[in-house]
């Protein structure tokens, strides 16, 4: 039975859609803009959680197995974010300054970033993350099948990931590239599935101290990995001194957008780092789930300053606009997370595999 809660969800969806239609009609460029940005922020806890899931199938342990059942439900709704990546699809004229022509880029960029292209790419990187999410749910708890799905999965998970990344947040800036880029979309990614699956385990199920002690040693090393690739973009990028690569960062820091910039760095690392190293708060249930959700809401500002500040988006749209998003996203993934197909079900329960 469905609480008031969850029947409010499908209303609050329908708001935020047409919230986002009055945006396209007021500015077709900054609501797709935003769309794009809050559709990553939440859409990267499904695609994330495969590489979670497949991690956890080769690292073994109780809390491991604990994050299976909301992070296979998380990633079974692929077919769902593709559904609501369309937008972005019909839109990439309004949204990637290439959709209108090479304007200037090298010939490979120029073909490689054509609208039939990057339309074909993304229905692939969609159907292989389906096969993946579902190789994974089939897998769980037959341990040689676990392995075997682990292993290959992961590599083509991190290889699909890496190429979204560069597709969908790189290229609204064609004239820029940064070897790092890949590495960001799956950092971003696995930063969201984990944050995601810790959420709902402590604020549904609650934990104990033994576990938190784990969650919270693993989410550190989450943070530790993003903020380790975004030192080295910002080291070999100053010690090149490259023009078009320091222009990433003057994007950036002009007006406004250097406060979001300043307010991620010190509330997604900063704060949740010296904060993490304290046993009594790894320990503590409240203090663990407070940072998860943070967590969770920086990705939100994270893909903002990723997409919005090199296309000049109209910043007073953005008061309809981001949260329109935010409220038609995120209601309808959460439908679909909690109720996820029918088909899917069966291929989620197996029994648990055994701790290493």
């Amino acid at each position: 039975m469905m609480s008031r809660t969850e029947r409010a969800l499908p209303i609050l969806a329908a708001i935020g859609f047409l919230g986002s239609g009055l945006g396209l009609w007021i500015d077709p460029r900054s609501m797709l803009a935003s769309y794009l940005a809050v559709w990553f922020a939440i859409c990267a806890i499904p695609i994330g959680a495969s590489g979670v899931l497949f991690t956890s199938y080769l690292v073994r342990a109780g809390w491991t197995r604990d994050l299976q059942e909301p992070l296979s439900h998380a990633a079974l709704t692929m077919p769902f974010a593709a559904v609501l990546f369309i937008p972005v699809l019909a839109g990439v004229v309004w949204i990637y300054p290439w959709a209108g022509g090479p304007a200037g880029l090298p010939a490979f960029k120029a073909f490689y970033l054509t609208p039939w292209f990057f339309v074909l790419r993304a229905i692939l990187y969609f159907a292989i993350w389906t096969a993946l999410a579902v190789w994974a749910a089939r897998a769980y708890g037959k341990d040689a099948a676990m392995t075997r799905a682990a292993s290959a999965g992961l590599i083509v998970w991190a290889l699909t990931v890496s190429w979204s990344g560069i597709d969908w947040l790189e290229s609204v800036e064609p004239h820029f590239h940064s070897s790092i880029y890949g590495l960001f979309a799956i950092s971003f990614a696995l930063l969201a599935a984990f944050a995601f699956g810790l959420v709902v385990l402590l604020a549904l199920k609650g934990s104990h101290q033994m576990s938190n002690a784990s969650y919270s040693g693993v989410l550190l090393a989450a943070l530790l990995l993003w903020a380790y690739l975004h030192a080295m973009q910002y080291i070999i990028i100053w010690a090149g001194n490259i023009p078009d690569e320091v222009v990433w960062y003057l994007t950036r820091l002009d007006g406004g957008w250097r406060y979001a910039l300043w307010g991620l760095f010190i509330g997604q690392f900063f704060l949740p780092f010296f904060a993490l190293l304290s046993a009594r708060i790894r320990a503590s249930t409240e203090a663990l789930l407070w940072i998860a959700g943070t967590t969770l809401a920086f990705r939100h500002l994270e893909a903002v300053v990723l997409v919005l500040p090199p296309l000049h988006v109209n910043t007073i749209a953005l008061l309809l606009d981001l949260p329109s998003a935010v409220v038609a996203i995120g209601a309808s993934w959460i439908v679909a997370w909690r109720f996820a197909p029918a088909p899917w079900e069966r291929l989620l329960h197996r029994p648990a595999p055994a701790a290493r």
